[in-house]
């Protein structure tokens, strides 16, 4: 148990982390029933069944916010979803027209399944606040380093697994390397789907910055003195002499 957590909060916590694995598997069972390519499911997956033991495996040491957990929670359902169907396949267009008479991409004038774009917009919407709390709590920044770090780790996460999608596709090659990579014909889709997760980290970053501004007092001196020069003194070769002075 967290040492700063009161217990009975941590029950209460507990139980509301509990409540959403429980839901989560209650989706990802039926879903793992036939999925329409089994070894791209199985690709998909590795990604969430390591995600899920990280949380797991450090809840009791560094239990995350109920906020933190939901926003993880929704993004591992839609990934829960595009595993299942491989992202250039869910069918909501089918869905929305069975519901409404037309089809979706025809309402906003999309040509190609957009939910892997969802998805990468969401990674950075749903993801750049669990990562804040990470920083702010593992490596103490304050102030605009609390919501520039997020953003610039979101980004650069979404380029590496751009990188595991182009290796990934690569190595397995034929059909499974193309469903895994999904790139529907478009020769710039690893850089739109990067874009998007910046986007969406960036939204929720002015978010998180726009709530903290209305209610911490000491947001704007938080954000000024993050800025301030802490070491006026030039570092890189002069360290390095100070440093070997010191051995010496």
């Amino acid at each position: 148990m967290p040492p700063s957590t009161p217990p009975e909060t941590f029950v209460t916590h507990s139980r509301y982390v509990l409540s959403l694995a429980a839901l989560l598997t209650l989706l990802w069972i039926p879903l793992a029933i036939h999925p329409l390519h089994r070894d791209d499911w199985l690709l998909e997956n590795v990604l969430l069944v390591a995600a899920i033991a990280l949380l797991a495996g450090t809840y009791r040491i560094f239990a995350l916010s109920r906020i933190s957990y939901t926003l993880i929670f929704v993004f591992l359902c839609l990934h829960t979803v595009g595993a299942h169907y491989t992202y250039a396949e869910v069918p909501y267009d089918r869905a929305f027209e069975a519901l409404t008479g037309r089809t979706f991409n025809s309402l906003v004038g999309w040509e190609r399944n957009n939910f892997d774009r969802l998805v990468h917009f969401s990674y950075g919407l749903l993801l750049a606040y669990p990562i804040r709390e990470l920083f702010l709590r593992i490596a103490g920044v304050r102030g605009f380093w609390g919501y520039f770090l997020p953003l610039d780790l979101t980004m650069s996460t979404s380029m590496l697994y751009e990188l595991i999608e182009w290796a990934a596709a690569s190595a397995f090659g034929g059909d499974l390397g193309a469903a895994y990579l999904g790139t529907q014909g478009d020769i710039w889709d690893a850089h739109k789907d990067m874009a998007l997760a910046s986007l969406g980290a960036l939204i929720s970053m002015s978010i998180t910055a726009f709530i903290s501004a209305r209610i911490k007092r000491d947001f704007a001196y938080e954000w000024i003195d993050s800025l301030r020069i802490k070491n006026p003194a030039p570092l890189g070769e002069v360290e390095i002499a100070k440093a070997m002075r010191r051995k010496g």
